[in-house]
């Protein structure tokens, strides 16, 4: 019995000349030991983002003027990365970040804080003014 694709040994018609292997179960990894006896030490630490602040006329306009402070951090650090890093260094809440990569090779991260926050008291925190 059975009509088309229903009877037995029905030979399904194939419409693609590519033949797609079918998605099997793939079950999560489940190591019996580790591979690596000591896992890598992740170099991006929040001391190892923020190099220094910077003091420059314009940076300090920026703290008066925009509540944001200036800082030089790691090339390859992204907006994350020195977020995080500004609140575990500084345990201060974070804005926004904006970033650019100057002429010298150093990238630039302006760092507005939170409306709660004063970029000028948190500046002699740190000792820039």
């Amino acid at each position: 019995g059975g009509i088309g694709p229903l009877r037995p040994g029905y030979r399904k018609i194939r419409t693609s000349v590519h033949f797609r292997r079918p998605k099997t179960f793939k079950p999560p990894r489940n190591p019996k030991y580790p591979r690596k006896s000591v896992p890598r030490r992740n170099r991006m630490d929040a001391y190892n983002i923020i190099k220094y602040p910077l003091t420059t006329e314009a940076a300090m306009k920026k703290i008066e003027d925009n509540n944001t402070l200036v800082f030089i951090v790691h090339l390859k650090a992204n907006k994350h990365h020195i977020r995080t890093a500004v609140k575990k260094l500084y345990d201060i809440d974070v804005a926004k970040v904006n970033t650019l990569v100057r002429p010298d090779g150093k990238k630039k991260a302006y760092v507005r804080l939170a409306r709660d926050y004063d970029a000028l008291d948190v500046a002699n925190k740190i000792g820039i003014i």
